[in-house]
């Protein structure tokens, strides 16, 4: 089902957004900004291809880091098809931050996994 997408993004849920920004942008020396959301403030960076997101929010274990896979499209199919199979879906198709959609499911130890499609892309393919 996943097998034309790649991993996108690793998400951090962190208790102090400033103290993390500094962390993996002063200390680690990668390319993290601090930016305003729909939602809030978040901060972004990238990392070769991948993106790292940091969204100020506690998290209980399993919540945190949220393995993010891109999709061109289709995340009303993906997420019917998930659903299907009996995956718990915790957090339905919903806005992203940067304004695209994404929908966030349980594998079967409890880790948080999630499917990401950029603004503008078909909901259905």
């Amino acid at each position: 089902m996943l097998t034309h997408c790649k991993v996108g993004a690793i998400v951090f849920f962190v208790s102090d957004l400033a103290r993390s920004v500094a962390f993996y942008r002063d200390t680690l020396g990668l390319p993290i900004d601090a930016m305003d959301g729909h939602d809030g403030p978040f901060a972004m960076g990238e990392v070769g291809e991948l993106a790292l997101v940091f969204i100020p929010r506690p998290a209980r274990a399993g919540e945190s880091p949220v393995v993010v896979f891109s999709l061109e499209g289709g995340i009303d199919d993906h997420a019917e098809a998930l659903a299907a199979k009996g995956v718990e879906i915790v957090v339905p198709v919903s806005e992203s931050p940067d304004g695209g959609l994404s929908l966030d499911f349980l594998d079967p130890d409890g880790n948080v996994l999630s499917l990401h499609q950029n603004e503008g892309a078909p909901r259905r393919h």
